[in-house]
């Protein structure tokens, strides 16, 4: 085996060019493997975090369009049907004051969401506006760089105040303070009374986000009394599914709902979103290396030809060995472990340019605001290895046995 080795590595350094184009297909597949596999790890980094901001302690209620007598018996098989087309108007305020009373529920709060063109002097751009309650400030792990939040007093009176992400305060106000500031939502002038500081990312409308008070979004903005969403804090998280169940009750009676597949609504504990998000990941990545594997195959059969090459440029040379006494097992193992050590080395290049390109992602992502973590798992890298060896022998093994099995006579007579 040792022999083999040094042989396969004269053989590989006597051709530079060859070995290089070689390697080249396992090198563009097994770094995208570990690109794909970096880079999801750091974007579920980053949508974890932004999750945790909100609390891990919290429960989300949001709307659904029930399912219709037509598509019942559908959703009873499959599950409740979902129409973002139509507004439900059922969940209010009095629902999450009722929900308060539970025993498990520290605080409530709802969510509106518009978009308006939100402008400052000579600056204006198109962006979302979020309605909430003051409960939210109390709740949400967000800081604020300057200013304050508004009060519960102010979303009562439909006070026209604001408190603005880091992305609208540097885009509408560029080096000038902003609280203290009036700022135009659509039609109305606000006074900016706070700054969040930067979250690194969306969450619940981020960083480029305008929050107002709830009351001002229903009545002034929007023309409506119902709410789009609440967030509920709770007390102990080890009861979040006995709790989502009490939630579920109260709205089910709130909204004189008997059959729970008529559910206009939807409660999700933490735990359930990041399941949802982690699904979602784990097929948006299985697909990407799914795509991936195309080019390793590719590159496997490549390997594959150049091998065919290898052996008839050396067909004398094997007769030669064989006439010595070189067994067919030593031949094999001298061309199996050459197409190996070509793909293994493809595999460490690979593994090395998709750490540099994940590295250069995190280092854009960071630029731009994001809380991304550079993350190269270990078992991409266990992948890279076994993947670039398998396909070293899956691909080698049959110009190896045809090497093997040449007469040495014939072998020694070609030219």
């Amino acid at each position: 085996m040792f022999n083999s080795f040094k042989q396969s590595v004269t053989a590989l350094r006597s051709n530079p060019a060859r070995t290089i184009l070689t390697t080249l297909g396992i090198v563009i597949g097994i770094a995208t493997v570990i690109l794909v596999l970096s880079a999801a790890a750091g974007f579920r980094s980053l949508v974890n975090n932004q999750i945790a901001s909100l609390g891990t302690n919290t429960l989300v209620i949001a709307t659904k369009v029930p399912p219709t007598t037509k598509n019942r018996a559908s959703a009873q098989r499959n599950g409740p049907s979902f129409d973002a087309t139509v507004a439900i108007t059922s969940l209010k305020m009095r629902d999450l004051d009722d929900i308060r009373r539970l025993p498990n529920v520290i605080n409530a709060y709802g969510i509106v969401v518009g978009q308006a063109v939100v402008s400052y002097s000579q600056n204006k751009k198109s962006e979302m506006y979020i309605g909430v309650s003051a409960e939210r400030f109390e709740i949400d792990k967000g800081t604020l760089n300057s200013g304050r939040f508004f009060t519960a007093g102010e979303d009562r009176g439909a006070a026209q105040v604001a408190v603005i992400g880091s992305v609208i305060a540097t885009d509408l106000f560029g080096q000038d303070p902003p609280v203290g500031k009036y700022m135009r939502v659509g039609p109305l002038n606000f006074l900016v009374v706070g700054v969040y500081n930067s979250r690194g990312g969306p969450s619940g409308g981020g960083d480029d986000a305008v929050y107002i008070p709830l009351v001002t979004a229903q009545k002034k903005l929007l023309g409506i009394d119902h709410i789009a969403r609440g967030v509920v804090e709770m007390k102990d998280i080890n009861l979040s599914e006995a709790t989502a169940q009490d939630i579920r009750q109260v709205l089910m009676r709130n909204h004189d709902i008997t059959d729970p597949v008529k559910d206009d609504f939807t409660v999700a504990t933490q735990a359930d979103v990041l399941g949802t998000l982690n699904t979602i990941f784990n097929g948006i990545t299985f697909l990407l290396i799914a795509i991936a594997a195309i080019s390793l195959v590719v590159g496997g059969v490549g390997i594959m030809n150049i091998m065919y090459v290898v052996v008839t440029e050396r067909t004398s040379e094997i007769g030669l060995k064989k006439a010595l006494g070189a067994k067919n097992s030593e031949i094999l193992t001298e061309f199996l472990v050459e197409s190996v050590l070509v793909t293994v080395l493809g595999g460490v290049i690979g593994i090395l340019a998709g750490a540099f390109l994940g590295w250069l992602v995190s280092v854009v992502a960071t630029s731009l605001g994001l809380t991304w973590r550079f993350i190269v798992p270990a078992y991409a890298i266990i992948l890279g290895v076994g993947v670039s060896g398998a396909i070293g022998i899956g691909f080698g093994v049959l110009p190896a046995r045809q090497a093997s099995k040449l007469d040495p006579i014939r072998a020694l007579q070609y030219e």
